[in-house]
């Protein structure tokens, strides 16, 4: 039986330390897919996010250059804003241009997030509602995973990098996520291997990818210089010898049999 595969989002955030940078993780809740992970914050598409009137509420991006970004022939630019309203919804960090007066009112900024997770209100009417201007421009593409085919639930997933401010602390939602905390990715390697956080590949991944930049603007540079459909699907395929899980990425030896 074929699973249906869901578009996703998956959102980086990023801010600079004296020490180099950290990125934002969670901690989903036990209930629902991924539960007890540590994670980066995201989400399913919504119908919403390819709405003509949010695409008009971007900044520096249109649907056409995102698309080309992707690979894709159109819709791309629903990504861009399905990670600028999962990372509000999830954890209360909203990406807009910094001079929209709503990022000043803190309170108000909160009650927005309270009744978006209740679904008193859309994304759409908050972004009409303060004419907000979503920084698409500052969300850059950084890796694209497929869900392997053995699972129940499968999501095709694109990952982006953002630079926030870093007086900007955010905080986990506590309903789909129960922690949340800024890290190195240095630091989160290492307690994965000690044990004390339980990741997929996907987050080890690219984690070890973000370990060998200095600052998140060389990262985000990085990426940012990427041509257009420059970052290949990664479907991982798992196969059981001896007992053992072996786990095959794209362009690996045993791959293409396994």
């Amino acid at each position: 039986m074929n699973t249906l595969i869901k578009p996703a989002a998956t959102v980086i955030l990023m801010r600079d330390t004296d020490d180099g940078f950290e990125i934002f993780m969670v901690k989903r809740s036990p209930r629902g897919a991924f539960g007890s992970l540590h994670v980066f914050p995201g989400g399913t598409l919504d119908p919403e996010d390819s709405s003509p009137i949010l695409l008009q509420h971007c900044e520096g991006l249109s649907d056409i250059e995102a698309s080309k970004k992707l690979g894709l022939s159109s819709g791309g630019l629903a990504y861009w804003i399905a990670t600028i309203r999962e990372c509000f919804e999830e954890v209360g960090i909203l990406l807009t241009h910094q001079n929209d007066p709503l990022l000043k009112d803190t309170s108000k900024l909160m009650e927005y997030r309270d009744q978006l997770n209740n679904k008193e209100i859309t994304f759409q009417q908050i972004c009409e509602a303060e004419n907000l201007t979503l920084r698409a421009n500052n969300i850059v593409p950084c890796a694209h995973w497929i869900t392997p085919v053995f699972e129940p639930k499968r999501f095709d997933t694109r990952f982006f990098l953002v630079k926030v401010d870093s007086l900007q602390a955010g905080s986990h939602d506590g309903f789909e996520l129960t922690d949340s905390f800024w890290i190195s990715p240095t630091d989160a390697l290492d307690k994965m291997h000690q044990g004390e956080m339980n990741m997929i590949l996907p987050t080890i991944h690219t984690l070890t990818m973000l370990a060998v930049f200095s600052n998140s603007q060389e990262a985000f540079d990085d990426f940012n210089s990427k041509k257009d459909a420059d970052i290949p699907a990664i479907l991982p395929k798992f196969v059981k010898k001896d007992d053992e899980w072996l786990t095959f990425l794209p362009g690996e030896d045993g791959y293409a049999e396994a």
